[in-house]
C-alpha cells in the first residue's frame, strides 16, 4: 500500500473531497473557474514536510511527513489552516506563517470578483498556493506577489515550479506594494491588517478592488473589501469571515505586552454592571465592533483563580495602561474594575459596547468604511 509520501500527485478522490469541503464552507458550489484551479494546483505541492497541527490543548504539535505520511496527507486535503513555519519563544511554539484554509482562500477570491485580463498584486506569497490559484485563473503574467520573508519567497518559487507556474515574485515589504508593476486591477492580501497601507490604494486602478483580512488588537477576524475611487479614496465594507496572521510590519511589540502590571501600580477601583463576558465572550460580532472602536487594546482571560475566580485583563499596545474586571463565580450583577494608566481602558470598552448596542447591534457586514486618499485612517459608519 502506498503512503502519502509516495504519492506523486493528489488522487482525484482527495481533490474532489477537498472541493466538496470548500463548497460546504462557502454554502454553495465552488465556481467552475476555482474548481479548475484547485484541480490544477494540488495543495500538497505547496506544503513543507513538517507541519504544526493543533494539539487539542491550545498549542501545536509537529507532524512530519516522513514519520506520519497518512496524517500529513489528511491534513493537506482538509479545509483547515496549516501552520508551516514557527518560532519558539520561552518554550512556546508561536506560528509565523501558515497555509490558509482553502475555503477561506476561495471565499476571498470570490470577493475580489476577478475577470479575464485583470492584473493582480498579491501581498504575502507564503507557500505560493494563493498565487498558484491566481495564475491558474488569470495566467502567470497577470500575477505579481510580494513577500517580506526571503526564505518563503525561495520556497514558494520552488513550489510553483513543480506545478509549472512562474508568476512574478519579489522579496519586498508588502506595505509598500509593488510600484514598478502598478497600476493593478486588484490588490489581495493574505495577511491581516489593522490599517490599510496608502500604497495599496495608490497602486490600484480607479474602480479596482482591495481585499484584505482584518485584524484588531481586540479581535482578529473579518475581511475588508474596498473599491478605489478616481480621487484615490477607497470605500467598502467588512464580511464575517477570515482570521489571518497580522502583516509583520503591523504586529505589536510583544515586549511591551510583558510585565504590564507592576507591584508599584495603584489602580483606580470602581464597579461595572456590564459583564466582561458581554465584550470578550463568544459574541464575535460584539468583539469585532469593540476592536474597531477601541484600537490598540487587547485582552486575555485569567481562569487560574489566583487573583479572582475569573479575571478579564485588558492592556494597550503601548504597555502603559491596563485594566482588570473580576467575576466572583456567583450570579453577580456588578463586577469590580481596576484601571491604571493614562487610558481608562475598561471605560473605553464599555462605552464602545454601549454605542454598538444603541445602534441596534449592527452585524459585521453592516460596518462600512471610507479611507481618504493617502491616509491609513478608517471611518467606520
Amino acid at each position: 500500500m502506498s503512503t502519502a509520501a509516495d504519492r506523486p500527485s493528489a488522487p482525484v478522490s482527495d481533490t474532489e473531497a477537498l472541493i466538496d469541503q470548500v463548497a460546504e464552507h462557502l454554502g454553495h458550489a465552488v465556481p467552475p473557474e476555482w474548481q479548475a484551479a484547485l484541480r490544477q494546483m494540488p495543495r500538497h505541492q505547496f506544503l513543507p514536510d513538517r507541519l504544526w497541527l493543533r494539539d487539542g490543548a491550545g498549542g501545536y504539535a509537529v507532524c512530519d511527513r516522513g514519520l506520519e505520511p497518512e496524517r500529513w496527507w489528511r491534513a493537506a486535503y482538509s479545509d483547515v489552516p496549516l501552520v508551516t513555519q514557527v518560532t519558539v519563544e520561552e518554550g512556546t511554539v508561536v506560528p509565523t506563517s501558515s497555509a490558509s484554509a482553502p475555503g477561506t482562500v476561495i471565499r476571498m477570491l470570490e470577493h475580489a470578483q476577478l475577470a479575464d485580463g485583470m492584473r493582480v498584486l498579491e501581498i504575502g506569497t507564503g507557500t505560493g498556493f494563493h498565487a498558484a490559484l491566481l495564475a491558474a485563473r488569470l495566467g502567470g503574467d497577470k500575477v505579481t506577489s510580494v513577500e517580506v520573508d526571503a526564505a518563503l519567497v525561495e520556497q514558494a518559487r520552488a513550489n510553483l515550479r513543480r506545478v509549472g507556474r512562474a508568476p512574478a515574485m519579489h522579496h519586498a515589504d508588502g506595505a509598500l506594494g509593488w510600484p514598478a508593476g502598478a497600476p493593478f486591477d486588484r490588490v489581495i492580501a493574505t495577511c491581516a491588517v489593522r490599517a490599510v497601507p496608502p500604497a495599496w490604494a495608490e497602486q490600484t486602478r480607479p474602480g479596482g478592488r482591495i481585499v484584505a483580512p482584518w485584524d484588531s488588537a481586540w479581535c482578529a477576524f473579518g475581511t475588508l473589501t474596498l473599491t478605489v475611487a478616481a480621487d484615490g479614496s477607497a470605500s467598502g465594507s467588512f464580511a464575517a469571515f477570515g482570521s489571518y496572521m497580522a502583516m509583520r510590519g503591523q504586529r505589536p511589540d510583544l515586549e511591551l505586552h510583558r510585565d504590564v502590571v507592576r507591584a508599584e501600580h495603584e489602580p483606580r477601583v470602581t464597579t461595572t454592571d456590564l459583564s466582561p463576558w458581554e465584550v470578550a465572550g463568544e459574541d464575535r460580532v460584539a468583539q469585532f465592533a469593540i476592536g474597531l472602536a477601541v484600537p490598540g487594546v487587547w485582552h486575555s482571560w485569567d481562569t487560574t483563580g489566583q487573583v479572582a475566580p475569573t479575571r478579564l485583563w485588558l492592556a494597550d499596545d503601548s504597555g502603559r495602561s491596563w485594566a482588570a474586571v473580576d467575576y466572583d463565580g456567583q450570579q453577580a450583577q456588578t463586577f469590580t474594575v481596576s484601571q491604571y494608566g493614562p487610558r481608562a481602558l475598561w471605560d473605553e470598552v464599555a462605552h464602545a459596547h454601549q454605542q454598538w448596542t444603541a445602534a441596534g447591534r449592527p452585524a459585521i457586514a453592516d460596518h462600512t468604511v471610507t479611507i481618504a486618499a493617502g491616509t491609513r485612517n478608517l471611518i467606520a459608519m
